[in-house]
């Protein structure tokens, strides 16, 4: 089957559908050993594609992998700081990136995959998965959650109302469930401090339609072949 070669480089995990398309824009990129120009198909199956002179690497089976990330951990795969990342938690038999990020203080659930197509529809903006914290505020009244639910502006994008659910405590130390449709840098810790709350645990309970459920903490697990389906059509 024909597919536009930037997405064959993206499906091995070779690198993101935006950098192969540079690469194809400098020449960097063959196929069948002519020079390839973007907008070009291959069938990658029969034909042979390489960047820079190399091939690409064999097609891996597709892995699906959640994460109960603890805190402590970074999502980037390079840290010239030298901190844990979450990915070394992942021994999964290849090598697998996390889609998105969880910032080093906050846990919960976090997912993996070397299927770069699948990671790069999740990331785009375009595609927006709903996220679910349970957060663990301090400074929670009546105000501040009504603050809280209110769309606000975050780097010059103002995000969608989110849906907030008090679930216990008092002001000084409550748990409250916040659901977001974007991704912005920190977005539930920033829409906290905006409101007036201060964050004291921040945990991702839900992605889309898959629950982070009773996965133990720094464990992980495949995903179930209906999370990634509902995971494609959210």
């Amino acid at each position: 089957m024909k597919e536009r070669i930037q997405k064959i480089i993206s499906a091995r995990g070779v690198a993101s559908r935006r950098k192969a398309e540079e690469w194809i824009q400098e020449g960097r990129v063959s196929c069948n050993g002519r020079i390839c120009a973007l907008g070009d198909t291959a069938d990658a199956e029969t034909d042979f594609i390489t960047v820079d002179g190399v091939a690409l690497p064999a097609a891996e089976k597709p892995v699906y992998i959640m994460l109960h990330k603890p805190r402590g951990f970074v999502t980037t795969l390079s840290d010239e700081k030298g901190r844990k990342n979450a990915a070394q938690l992942v021994n999964c038999g290849c090598r697998v990136y996390p889609i998105g990020r969880l910032d080093m203080d906050s846990e919960g659930l976090l997912l993996f995959t070397n299927d770069g197509e699948f990671a790069n529809t999740l990331m785009h903006p375009r595609h927006e998965v709903n996220k679910t914290y349970r957060v663990i505020v301090s400074g929670c009244t009546e105000d501040a959650l009504d603050k809280l639910k209110r769309p606000v502006v975050l780097d010059g994008y103002q995000i969608r109302k989110p849906d907030v659910i008090f679930e216990k405590g008092n002001a000084d130390s409550a748990s409250v469930l916040v659901t977001i449709h974007e991704g912005r840098n920190r977005q539930v810790r920033r829409m906290c401090n905006m409101a007036g709350m201060k964050v004291e645990r921040l945990i991702r309970i839900r992605e889309g339609a898959v629950e982070l459920g009773t996965l133990k903490k720094g464990h992980w697990r495949y995903l179930r072949e209906e999370e990634v389906k509902k995971l494609r059509e959210d």
